[in-house]
């Protein structure tokens, strides 16, 4: 392309989870809009490729509950579309060994403030139910019938694929090299020597977010931690099937996750927030051992009926606020900038987070509740800010 800049109405910048659920609901409201992204799509050097991540009702406060609920309807709105089924119900089950780093009670009253449905269950009606647990008596059990998975690698598919089939435009292999207001109500984005003018942007770019923030003159704290999950070739596949076995959450420091069998023939688990810090530009894809062996000693102990041989370990990266909230929000003083950071737990939401970018881009509203979601919170002020990665 030579010539005079492209115009658009949106600009989104990363396809990944959040970025392709963006583009995909600005042209589903007939918006112009071009995606790109710096490495092809489908990559997984980031956070949102691989068979499955979980989603759920159960969270530790109410606003994540009430965007749950958002998060079903967005993506049965693009399961239709698509033609395919992308979201899995097997139930959820968050797990509270007693003086558990993380408190049951946020859990059940933010439940209960939303008028989810639950049962509270003993460790022995927990080992009834799914006899592949092997936990102590002292462990108690929040079981949410919706909770399931959501195929991640499938779905980003989906947000492109239908996106383009409504007329959005996909560069890929395309790094920005700058992102500018030029008036008002315009942006410049120069990508592979071009320029694009852009009514409202989306930055979507996880751990590369920084990259685009800072010369806006709004970086945020944030941290990158490489993490991985380890499929295992249980010889128990029929017990741990999705029709039989629930994704589950350890909620204690280390806190651990997992699901029943899907996409490979074994169980996925890993430890969450249990990797190195690191930047996009200098991490690898080496499993680390140590973090392995972590998993495999919890699994042993707690759900040995996981364990089998190691089908293989795959890495992505976290992209964590200190407070582990999400970013939701405006850049001050960039224009039309929105923002999306979604600290390691946000892929359930992707296609409700995409739905609301693009209400932002387009009407510059949202009736969502994004409070909790302030770019603006003093934690994300501070120059050195406390972590607190527990949810």
């Amino acid at each position: 392309m030579s010539g005079r800049p492209r115009q658009w109405d949106a600009v989104v910048l990363g396809l990944g989870g959040l970025g392709s659920g963006a583009l995909y609901w600005l042209a589903r409201r007939g918006a112009r809009v071009l995606g790109i992204e710096r490495f092809e799509t489908g990559h997984d050097r980031g956070g949102s490729q691989d068979h499955s991540r979980i989603i759920r009702l159960s969270y530790h406060r109410p606003e994540y509950v009430r965007l749950a609920f958002a998060a079903y309807e967005a993506w049965e709105a693009l399961e239709q579309e698509a033609g395919e089924r992308l979201v899995t119900l097997t139930g959820g089950l968050d797990l509270f060994p007693a003086g558990a780093a993380i408190p049951p009670d946020d859990y059940v009253s933010s439940l209960e403030a939303c008028g989810v449905p639950f049962e509270r269950l003993t460790a022995a009606q927990i080992r009834r139910r799914w006899p592949a647990f092997t936990i102590d008596d002292d462990v108690i059990g929040l079981f949410q019938e919706r909770g399931g998975l959501v195929d991640a690698a499938r779905a980003n598919a989906a947000h492109l694929r239908c996106a383009r089939a409504r007329g959005a435009e996909v560069l890929s292999g395309a790094p920005v090299e700058s992102l500018r207001p030029v008036g008002d109500d315009e942006l410049e984005i120069r990508v592979g020597g071009e320029t694009h003018l852009a009514r409202a942007v989306v930055v979507a770019a996880g751990a590369w977010s920084n990259r685009i923030l800072e010369p806006l003159g709004r970086p945020l704290p944030l941290t990158v931690t490489r993490e991985q999950v380890t499929y295992f070739g249980t010889p128990h596949l029929d017990e741990l099937a999705p029709d039989r076995f629930p994704i589950w959450i350890w909620m204690d420091e280390p806190s651990f996750y997992g699901f029943p069998v899907y996409g490979e023939p074994g169980v996925k688990v890993a430890q969450d927030v249990g990797g190195r810090e690191t930047t996009a530009e200098e991490r690898d894809f080496e499993p680390d051992p140590e973090a392995l062996e972590r998993v495999r000693s919890f699994c042993s102990r707690l759900l040995p009926k996981a364990l089998g041989p190691e089908l293989y370990t795959k890495t992505c990266l976290y992209t964590l606020t200190p407070d582990r909230d999400f970013v939701l929000d405006a850049v001050p003083g960039a224009g039309p900038v929105w923002v999306a950071i979604g600290a390691g737990h946000a892929f359930k939401f992707a296609s409700a987070i995409g739905r609301i970018l693009a209400e932002l881009a387009v009407d510059g509203r949202t009736e969502a509740d994004l409070s909790l979601f302030s770019i603006d919170r003093p934690i994300l002020r501070e120059a050195d800010p406390p972590k607190h990665f527990m949810v």
